[in-house]
């Protein structure tokens, strides 16, 4: 594969894997101002945030499957155009609960997109570049909470936030053409994979069996939850707490992202030197500690803005060292589902996602602790997954003296 046309292929996956991302950040400046708008509150409007997530770790679980029987084109386009028409309900709303459900028919056509994304990696480059390949993917993805929130800022107090579901509809347009015109068919359909639910559900059981899956999947998931929990409570915690406004707001976002996307790019650099294995256990190792010393800073109530923008930006940083690791080691096993088990590695990451901010929408209301708690907490068990996961992983004694495997 040429350098060119390798670099194509990863911008447009990175473009449909950020489609997610922006439909997540780019109306959180927005929160209060729909709040006012629709006659509701803080907290009601957050649950279309919740409700996304729901969406698109419900969605994962539709497309693998799909992917798998039908190539990874078609069902691609069809979500894409659900994600386009559920954009433009979104515009047209002004009401709250319309709102929240629109919104979860907006994620269930995206996830098509990010389950297509992590899918054609598989397909389209060696195992053993997957994590140096998702690095790359979250480079491109990290432009979106750097741009997404402040670009969103500036339209909501421009245009209104009903002008960021126009935005995010074209985006869904732009991305179909070039999902149409840029990428290769990686995968001829498949008639032998049925679409009835026992041989999707023993499909999917198969993938969890698999200790390699089920160890990073679940640790990777876990601790991924913390950055939910962090979208979901930063307008709370930035605007309602600290008291800035949506420009601000938007920038300090943005600001935050380049912790996520610097480790992200520094696992490629790191990659060199340690395995993805040894790399997922330090990143863990090092976000329980800090969120350890985040959760007593809040308790005792040692922080103020910029201190607590220092521990998330940490705290964030050890998630972008640890999720490429352990989305290449999930599906480094699967070659013949691998659309499945994109698919169900994306379900346990949105869906524990989506717990994590339904929980902050309840908790997080007067005092930043409930998020922190929430953060340290799935830290601590998605350690404890690794720890006692990584053992019963069976690697081949050549493979094992490669990879420096640490039991």
């Amino acid at each position: 594969m040429g350098t060119y046309k390798k670099h194509n292929l990863i911008l447009i996956l990175g473009a449909l894997t950020a489609l997610g991302p922006f439909s997540i950040d780019m109306y959180l400046p927005g929160f209060t101002a729909i709040a006012a708008d629709l006659g509701t509150t803080v907290n009601k409007v957050s649950l279309s945030l919740s409700s996304y997530f729901i969406g698109i770790s419900a969605g994962q679980l539709l497309y693998g499957p799909l992917l798998d029987r039908f190539g990874r084109k078609r069902p691609l386009y069809i979500g894409l155009a659900v994600y386009i028409l559920a954009s433009l309900g979104c515009a047209l709303t002004n009401d709250i609960d319309v709102l929240i459900g629109l919104r979860f028919i907006q994620a269930v056509g995206s996830c098509a997109a990010a389950v297509a994304s992590m899918t054609m990696v598989r397909d389209l480059f060696p195992v053993e570049d997957s994590p140096k390949i998702f690095s790359l993917l979250m480079l491109v993805v990290g432009l979106s909470p750097m741009l997404a929130p402040t670009i969103g800022s500036y339209v909501i107090a421009g245009l209104g936030w009903h002008v960021v579901f126009l935005i995010l509809m074209c985006m869904g347009i732009a991305v179909l053409l070039a999902s149409r015109f840029g990428l290769p068919h990686t995968r001829k359909p498949d008639p032998s994979i049925s679409l009835s639910p026992k041989p999707i559900l023993s499909n999917f059981a198969l993938v969890l069996r698999n200790p390699q899956f089920y160890t990073y999947a679940f640790s990777g998931a876990i601790a991924f939850s913390g950055l939910f929990t962090y979208v979901a409570g930063s307008p709370l915690l930035f605007m309602d707490i600290f008291h800035v406004s949506e420009k601000t707001y938007g920038w300090i976002f943005a600001f935050m992202s380049v912790s996520f996307i610097g480790s992200s790019q520094l696992n490629s650099v790191l990659l060199k030197k340690y395995t993805s294995q040894q790399l997922v256990f330090i990143s863990l190792s090092l976000q329980c500690l800090i969120s350890l010393v985040f959760l007593l800073a809040a308790m005792n109530g040692w922080l103020n803005l910029y201190g607590t923008i220092a521990m998330l930006f940490l705290y964030l940083g050890c998630l972008g060292l640890s999720n490429p690791n352990t989305a290449g080691l999930s599906l480094a096993p699967f070659s013949e589902n691998a659309g499945s088990a994109s698919a169900l590695l994306g379900a346990l990451q949105l869906g524990l996602g989506a717990l994590a901010s339904v929980a902050v929408g309840i908790f997080v209301k007067e005092t930043m602790v409930p998020m922190v708690v929430i953060m340290a907490c799935s830290t601590a068990l998605a350690l404890i997954v690794l720890l006692f996961g990584r053992g019963k992983i069976k690697l081949p004694a050549a493979a094992e003296s490669s990879t420096g495997f640490m039991h």
